[in-house]
């Protein structure tokens, strides 16, 4: 079996992997760590929770070690490294990593992002980093202020590229990429290596080794997934049952709008459940502080957007809850790799209501695998057992000249539904009028068209 000490890393990181309370490297580390000592630029292909922080940080610190500056001038300490990511959440956790991994090697760093006042960050700079973690809109900022110097950066890290790019940021990336030295290493890291991501890596990596450690858009092979049939308007109260008679600890749950986000989490405490909310539109202490009661046990339930999928380090985060199916299958692998992760099992819940069942099988589709249907007695719908959820099939229509060639009439559309039928038809009318039936024995008269009546009468005059 592997070890740290079989990478090939100093002692003093291994004393810092070991105080953390790892002992075995994960997959993408023992793929990546090599590479990027031996100075390589390298393309990886991992999700949240693989440990691909790691796998970049402690490679970065041990070749920028072999310059390390002990000298209080803010001169000595230019920035040297570069690690650019999509969010808040997610600069603050990697810094934290460079912290925790770097604390016997005297390198500082900082993290600078947006939602919050430019002055702290300005006078860090100031005073020397040679590790700098950046959002890139602020990053920009310090630039146009002349505050930050990148003209000496050795080593440039884009983690969560696919993130970038849904959030649109690679303008700014290549901005910030044409400020940097022609010459230094560079390092791309994505959940997801599609063929934009891969055209975005050939602009600026080098011969690039690739490593992928997980298959393109796997989930967690210990996250157990289920389905709970529901209507719309009882997606709240069936919540509530499932965490108060289920005794669900730290819940994360999404919804799709921050709106919605600020309303549900109202909604819970009114219920006695208790809850916070973390979105876009809250400020970073807000985020943080939400995020820190949520860590420490304060409240059990924290309900976010999209923009909490990516970024939150979460120890053993058992439940992760889908209120609202999010648009592409693409976000609910992201949304549900917040649990099962190190090796800890965990539950991914999806409310599901009708309209949303088209949704539910791109997922399935996606991700490969059959999502199990669980009805909870008293939430299905009309109160009832529900049917197993499928998105409503469509039939292929014949066009005008296969029902020539057959001699064959169009289908006739179906018939009206009934309670019966699942919950995707469409609502039954108790007002709707039944067809006439015919007389037994007689057949029921078939209207023609005006031009199929004339040739017929013109056939029989013929004749």
């Amino acid at each position: 079996m592997t070890t740290f000490a079989d990478l090939g890393l100093r002692p003093e990181l291994l004393q810092a992997v070991a105080e953390q309370g790892y002992t075995t490297p994960t997959p993408i580390q023992v793929q990546a760590i090599p590479h990027v000592l031996a100075g390589r630029d390298v393309m990886g292909g991992a999700q949240t929770g693989t440990g691909k922080t790691a796998g970049f940080t402690l490679p970065l610190l041990q070749r920028l070690a072999h310059h390390a500056n002990t000298s209080p001038s803010p001169a000595r300490h230019a920035v040297r490294a570069l690690i650019l990511t999509p969010t808040r959440e997610l600069a603050a956790q990697v810094e934290e990593s460079v912290k925790a991994y770097g604390k016997h090697i005297p390198l500082r760093s900082v993290q600078i992002f947006g939602g919050v006042p430019m002055e702290p960050q300005t006078e860090a700079l100031r005073r020397g980093v040679e590790i700098l973690v950046a959002t890139p809109g602020r990053l920009l900022d310090h630039v146009q202020q002349r505050t930050l110097n990148l003209q000496q950066v050795e080593i440039f890290v884009l983690d969560e590229a696919d993130r970038m790019l849904d959030m649109g940021f690679i303008p700014d990336v290549r901005r910030i990429l044409s400020l940097l030295p022609n010459r230094q290493q560079s390092l791309l890291f994505s959940a997801t290596l599609t063929d934009e991501i891969r055209r975005l890596a050939d602009s600026f990596l080098r011969s690039p080794v690739v490593v992928q450690v997980a298959p393109k858009l796997a989930t967690a092979e210990l996250v157990t997934h289920v389905a709970h049939p529901v209507p719309r308007e009882k997606k709240r109260e069936l919540l509530v049952h499932l965490i108060k008679s289920r005794g669900m600890k730290q819940v994360l749950v999404f919804v799709g709008t921050r709106i919605g986000a600020n309303r549900l989490a109202y909604q819970l405490n009114r219920e006695g459940v208790h809850a916070t909310a973390i979105h876009g539109d809250r400020s970073q202490a807000e985020r943080l502080q939400a995020l820190d009661d949520f860590k420490t046990g304060k409240v059990g339930v924290m309900v976010a957007t999209d923009v909490a999928a990516r970024g939150l380090d979460i120890e053993s985060l058992p439940f992760v809850v889908n209120f609202e199916l999010p648009n592409s299958p693409e976000d609910y692998v992201h949304r549900i790799g917040r649990t099962g992760r190190a090796g800890a099992a965990g539950t991914a819940l999806s409310l599901v209501c009708g309209e949303e069942a088209e949704k539910l099988a791109e997922i399935e589709k996606t991700i490969r695998l059959r999502i199990p249907r669980e009805t909870v007695s008293g939430f299905g719908p009309h109160g009832t057992e529900a049917p197993i959820m499928e998105p409503p099939r469509r039939e292929r229509r014949r066009s005008a000249d296969e029902d020539r060639l057959t001699g064959q009439r169009r289908r006739e559309p179906a018939r009206a539904p009934t309670p019966a039928d699942p919950i995707f038809s469409r609502p039954y009318e108790p007002g709707m009028a039944a067809p006439a039936k015919p007389a037994a024995g007689e057949r029921a008269p078939q209207k023609r068209a005006p031009q199929v009546a004339a040739l017929l009468g013109g056939l029989k005059k013929a004749s």
